[in-house]
């Protein structure tokens, strides 16, 4: 945590805000060439033979123009609205640097891990192996880093059907799992490169003090008083709760593990739970 607040501090006024329009541009463009000259997208795949013995070193760039391969246009739309609001949401959580670290070290992670498998491999690895990269599984770790953030939290699955984001998070982690198992070596580091670029992040940005003697003392101390303040009692005058969701009424006193924001949207000071934070509608 101490690192990256250190290299936010120095770094961050570089960092692009709103970096998830340009990956969804980046897609766009992929699609279109994908359905109008499906044959340029050989000249952009992440090629390690063609990158050393050719120096086409554009590959290293242009390889996440690559889209996700889906024929159905409908679910296309779809997915991009939906990674559009996961993206937007988590560096909203996050702030700009830290959701463009995390987008750029996937690409970063992948581009090594390709790289590394044609060193190891040599000769006897394909020349084609760029189909395998894309950005479908940095897709995927986005998913997977707002299912962490927002567990609880409920979308509508093809605008229909409700579903909390950790269940979502076990089924795109048993595909992942699949996936892994059934691919080959070239999609396999695309799969790992992704998902340690997720494990990497997340273990490095938990507060491992919240697990300390002392911090766990103090959250018993902290159950045991706030039990003693029932629902509409005060303390000093004040209400027994600090943070209230201006949708559900939840408090910090129904669950010590909600989390509360403001809405900067929003015309004055709304308060909303982790499950209403991107749900509810601005107060204007």
């Amino acid at each position: 945590m101490n690192f990256l607040n250190k290299m936010e501090r120095k770094f961050g006024k570089y960092a692009i805000h709103g970096l998830m329009k340009y990956v969804i541009i980046c897609y766009i463009v992929g699609y279109v060439l994908m359905f109008a000259a499906p044959q340029t997208l050989a000249y952009l795949t992440l090629e390690p033979y063609l990158i050393f013995h050719e120096a086409q070193v554009w590959r290293l760039i242009s390889w996440v123009l690559i889209p996700p391969s889906r024929s159905n246009i409908v679910f296309m739309v779809i997915m991009l609205i939906l990674y559009y609001q996961l993206g937007t949401a988590l560096e909203q959580t996050w702030g700009a640097f830290r959701f463009n670290l995390y987008i750029f070290g996937g690409v970063i992670f992948t581009i090594l891990g390709a790289l590394i498998l044609y060193v190891i491999v040599g000769v006897d690895l394909p020349v084609s192996i760029g189909s395998s990269f894309s950005t479908y599984y940095i897709n995927m770790t986005i998913f997977l880093a707002f299912a962490a953030c927002y567990p609880d939290m409920r979308v509508m699955l093809y605008f229909l059907i409700p579903i909390k984001m950790k269940w979502m998070a076990l089924v795109y982690g048993a595909l992942i799992i699949y996936e892994f198992v059934t691919v080959g070596w070239a999609g396999r580091v695309a799969i790992f490169a992704s998902v340690l670029n997720f494990l990497i992040f997340f273990l490095a940005t938990r507060n491992y003090k919240a697990y300390s003697p002392r911090e766990i003392h103090r959250k018993q101390k902290f159950k045991k008083q706030t039990k003693q303040a029932r629902p509409g009692q005060t303390r000093g005058g004040r209400a027994p709760y600090i943070h209230k969701c201006a949708i559900c009424g939840r408090t910090e006193l129904d669950d010590p593990n909600l989390q509360f924001r403001f809405c900067s949207k929003c015309r004055g000071n709304y308060e909303y739970c982790q499950d209403h934070l991107f749900t509810h509608k601005h107060v204007q």
